[in-house]
C-alpha cells in the first residue's frame, strides 16, 4: 500500500523574457531556495507583454504542491 501524503499549496509567479517554460523554471528554482518538499506544480495563469507586435515577456502563475513531513 502506498504511503499516505498530505500537501499544502502555495502560489508564485515566475517571469522570463525567453519563454513560458523558462518562467515556470524560474518560479520553481526560486521557490525551492526557501521551500522544502516541492513535488508538483499547476499552471493557473499565463500572461505577458507585447512589444513591436510580438511577445516580449512572459509571466506564469503557478500553484506549487509541498508535501508535509511526518514528525518522528
Amino acid at each position: 500500500m502506498a504511503a499516505e501524503k498530505t500537501y499544502v499549496k502555495t502560489e508564485v509567479v515566475g517571469s522570463s523574457d525567453v519563454s513560458v517554460s523558462e518562467a515556470i523554471n524560474t518560479a520553481i528554482r526560486t521557490a525551492s531556495k526557501s521551500l522544502r518538499n516541492l513535488e508538483w506544480f499547476e499552471v493557473v495563469d499565463v500572461r505577458g507583454t507585447i512589444r513591436d507586435n510580438k511577445a516580449a515577456s512572459y509571466q506564469v502563475t503557478l500553484k506549487l504542491g509541498l508535501r508535509y513531513e511526518a514528525k518522528a
